[in-house]
């Protein structure tokens, strides 16, 4: 500002003004408002100093930010003239500090979930290509050719379904599916998430037993959610051994709607039933054809609905999967 440039010879030339006036009345007057006004000057020149350092002092504050120091805190400056300005800028830096957090968080995250896509991809890959260098074979039968290509099918559907999973389980991990809010039907959401394996489960001999209490229904994404319960019931296909039964019985009160999975099988070790819904964790007793995700994908996919999912042994021996939706979900 032009006038805090010639603030001090402003000052001075009043002072003479005043000091040439008083000097009509009294000498002594004349000295006493000299003295007076050159003394307001000092302070002046003081403070105008320390405003100075204090701007200075800010500006490299900021600059280290900038620079990414952490242990810039501004108290420094609670008692001067730039405590507002100071406390907005704070405010700032904190939000700055927690968005870079996050960038942070989603570059790790992105990360892992390419580490994880490729490190699970490897196996399969490979089977692919030695099952093509196979059928490069001129003298291959027709029959182990059919073999092979059925086996390359079956690989490369597998993998299909793996990165759509893995890529499904990234996005809801990062926030970004909107899942629809539909009236769900637990029966029909039984019967399309049954429709997949329906042909696995004749060729294992395997009963299902649906009970379904009513008609209960719950608000929620009914693909995501079909796509959850498909999951559960492959895993208890898995461990169900033929001629077994997987029953799926429903329940429905003014907390939740819940549906309930229990098989035949062995159930579950106490070693291994902390970290089955731990994303690729396998048991001892999963096949070979098995990746460990589908259970994390499927409690996923509820949680992120304002459910939950559960597993515990039955007291006959078997898996016992407990899914349940929750009323507020619905308000």
């Amino acid at each position: 500002m032009k006038f805090e440039k010639y603030r001090t010879a402003v000052h001075l030339g009043i002072t003479a003004v005043g000091f040439a006036v008083c000097l009509m009345f009294s000498f002594r007057s004349a000295i006493v408002l000299t003295v007076v006004s050159l003394l307001w000057l000092i302070t002046d020149l003081i403070c105008r100093a320390e405003r100075k350092k204090s701007a200075f002092m800010l500006s490299d504050d900021i600059d280290k930010i900038m620079h990414g120091e952490e242990n810039i805190t501004f108290s420094d400056y609670e008692e001067s003239e730039f405590s507002v300005l100071t406390a907005e800028i704070h405010k700032m830096t904190i939000k700055l500090r927690e968005q870079n957090s996050l960038l942070l968080s989603d570059r790790q995250f992105m990360k892992e979930s390419l580490e994880d896509i490729s490190h699970q991809l490897r196996t399969p890959l490979t089977s692919v290509l030695l099952i093509m260098e196979m059928l490069r074979e001129p003298e291959l039968s027709r029959q182990d050719r059919m073999k092979y290509l059925s086996e390359l099918s079956s690989l490369i559907s597998r993998m299909n379904w793996l990165i759509d999973t893995l890529l499904g389980l990234s996005r809801i991990d990062a926030g970004a599916v909107t899942f629809r809010k539909e009236t769900v039907s637990c029966r029909e959401l039984i019967e399309s998430a049954c429709e997949p394996v329906s042909v696995s489960m004749d060729l294992k001999n395997i009963t299902i037993e649906i009970k379904t209490d009513g008609e209960p229904v719950f608000t929620g994404d009914r693909q995501y959610f079909t796509e959850a319960l498909l999951n559960i019931l492959k895993n208890c296909m898995e461990h169900t051994p033929d001629g077994g039964t997987i029953q799926i019985e429903t329940s429905e009160n003014p907390i939740y709607t819940g549906i309930k999975i229990t098989d035949s099988g062995d159930g579950f070790s106490e070693e291994e039933l902390p970290h089955i819904f731990e994303r690729f964790y396998r048991s001892g007793k999963s096949s070979k054809s098995g990746y460990g995700i589908g259970l994390a994908f499927a409690r996923r996919i509820v949680t992120a609905q304002n459910g939950s999912l559960t597993a515990e042994n039955s007291k006959d021996g078997g898996a016992v999967f407990d899914l349940r939706v929750y009323r507020h979900n619905e308000e």
